[in-house]
């Protein structure tokens, strides 16, 4: 557990960017129409994990136009680019702001100008606005760089805007490619509908969940709708299986320890009078803490097996694509905590005192260097759509008051 001696240890100095604020925030408020402009036009032109060519050309030729050395890795997506300020050579080792670039594919159902045009894809995860914030952040610090401050630190700014967030490959692509090295420290900021837009909300350690995907698959005698008892009938174990985890799981793991088990997927058969032979669920299971996530994972392949034999079927389980939790490293969620008292007040910073149960890929970056990500408040009023619901909008004056804290917390970073 974190506690304020820790925190206050690990803090930098608030005074070091003192004199540059000014010239943030007046940079800020001349460049917000012009943010929120580029958030629609990224809103309404989303694209699937994998496929985010024209928003990776887009965002690249940004770059390029802020003197910003920016390039497209060779798998087509994502963009790079290093800022360098001051006296600040390619081996000065970097602080590194993280966007996710793609969308979801589901439906944009917002009745709004700059809904999304591509059928089946939508922004419902707030991507674009963090995109449009790490470029807002390369404005300004490259505006900063071309000052005549004395304040200015000698620093290496790498803008890493990451394909493929919601599939989970966009962050190890990065690794793979070795866009981490030389980076020590590394940002990134998520869209909050839960807070107002003008709230940050703050967690010291485990941030996200740990997420594993669950493939089950049950197997056995189809047949003809009117002679059930000639099957195994796959759905009706599919159906028991189903209730059995839901009811079962929450009783054997401490209460006192998140945890969640969701089933998002299942498909089986083609016709009304045709049991199948098989059926395929799909879910998520999500945890905090090793030991727990160890034991419902066992549980799980013990309720299919029992499953599978009451109904003569047989089950088995997959647990694919295991993510690690984010967990905030006290110095750079400290940078994070000084930024935002410094631009909205001690009141609108909330520390949050329990982890989200969302999976986040940013998570991978966090076996290499250090880092944390903070949440931006997004909602113009209470209660707000959440993230990944048709209607997902935000406040887009939360735009603004995220440039402005990552901006500051990158600069106290770099007088580490």
């Amino acid at each position: 557990m974190t506690t304020d001696r820790d925190r206050r240890l690990h803090s930098p100095d608030a005074e070091a960017i003192r004199p540059l604020e000014s010239i943030i925030d007046a940079f800020a408020d001349e460049h917000q129409a012009a943010w929120i402009a580029y958030r629609r036009e990224r809103h309404c032109s989303p694209e699937a994990s994998g496929e985010e060519t024209e928003t990776s050309h887009s965002v690249c030729e940004r770059l390029k136009s802020l003197g910003i050395p920016a390039f497209i890795p060779d798998r087509g997506v994502g963009a790079v680019g290093d800022l360098l300020i001051g006296s600040a050579t390619a081996d000065t080792p970097a602080v590194a702001l993280r966007a996710d670039i793609d969308a979801l594919r589901m439906a944009d159902r917002k009745e709004v100008g700059y809904a999304s045009v591509k059928d089946g894809l939508a922004h419902a995860c707030g991507h674009d606005v963090h995109t449009t914030i790490v470029l807002g952040v390369a404005e300004v610090l490259t505006h900063l760089s071309q000052s005549d401050s004395a304040e200015m630190p000698r620093a290496r700014i790498r803008f890493l805007f990451q394909a493929a967030e919601e599939t989970c490959d966009g962050a190890t692509w990065m690794v793979e490619d070795g866009m981490l090295s030389g980076v020590r420290s590394i940002l990134g900021v998520h869209v909050e509908p839960n807070l107002l837009s003008g709230q940050i909300g703050l967690r010291y350690g485990i941030f996200t969940a740990r997420v594993d995907e669950v493939f089950i698959t049950v197997s056995g005698r189809g047949g003809h709708a009117a002679r059930p008892h000639s099957t195994t009938d796959p759905i009706q174990a599919a159906a028991m299986l189903t209730s059995g985890l839901y009811q079962m799981l929450p009783r054997n793991t401490d209460v006192r320890d998140a945890s969640v088990f969701t089933i998002c997927r299942i498909n089986g058969g083609h016709a009304s009078n045709v049991i199948p032979d098989e059926v395929s669920i799909a879910g998520t299971l999500r945890t905090t803490d090793d030991t727990g996530r160890e034991h419902l994972m066992q549980r799980i392949k013990d309720i299919c097996q029992s499953i599978a034999t009451v109904t003569g079927n047989m089950i088995n389980v997959d647990f694919r694509h295991p993510l690690g939790s984010v967990v905030n490293s006290v110095h750079e969620t400290s940078a994070f905590e000084v930024a935002a008292r410094q631009v909205l007040g001690d009141m609108n910073v909330v520390l949050l005192d329990r982890p989200s149960m969302g999976g986040e890929d940013f998570a991978m970056y966090l076996d290499h260097c250090t880092g944390a990500q903070m949440r931006l408040g997004c909602a113009a009023s209470q209660p707000w759509p959440h993230l990944h619901s048709p209607v997902f909008d935000i406040d887009e004056s939360a735009i603004g008051f995220g440039v402005r804290v990552l901006a500051r917390a990158a600069l106290l970073l770099t007088m580490k």
